[in-house]
């Protein structure tokens, strides 16, 4: 079967698209349960101890880069004033940067920070109901 250069071209561009949806679904488990940050908030005691998955939005002038940790606020997307404290000591991920949606899994301390230990650029395209 022989394809012509535009046929070739759209096949490649298909392709690409392809490779780069699943790259940058990686690192997410579409069967996980994610709360918002308001939900956490507001059953802070429920969620104490336990290993949650989150997302958000880094606030603005809340991100911190220090050696061996990065921490910074995460902000509801739906309502910009609830905000949870984040402190993570993994690999710096790719295009971390205020104002960027994000998505992350970690324990959930007493003082109400959540200490990552998985963070992914980009968030699933649905929250999960409970």
């Amino acid at each position: 079967m022989n394809l012509t250069k535009r046929q070739q071209k759209t096949a490649i561009a298909l392709l690409a698209v392809a490779v780069f949806a699943v790259i940058g679904l990686w690192g997410i488990d579409a069967g996980q349960q994610y709360y918002t940050v308001t939900q956490i908030l507001e059953e802070q005691e429920e969620y104490t101890g336990k290993n949650i998955n989150t997302m958000g939005t880094i606030s603005n002038n809340s991100l911190v880069l220090e050696p061996g940790k990065i921490s910074f606020q995460l902000q509801d997307t739906e309502n910009s004033s609830q905000i949870i404290n984040v402190e993570y000591t993994g690999d710096l991920p790719p295009n971390l940067e205020e104002g960027k949606s994000i998505s992350l899994s970690g324990r959930l301390d007493e003082d109400g920070t959540i200490y990552a230990n998985q963070v992914v650029m980009g968030c699933p395209s649905k929250y999960s109901e409970s």
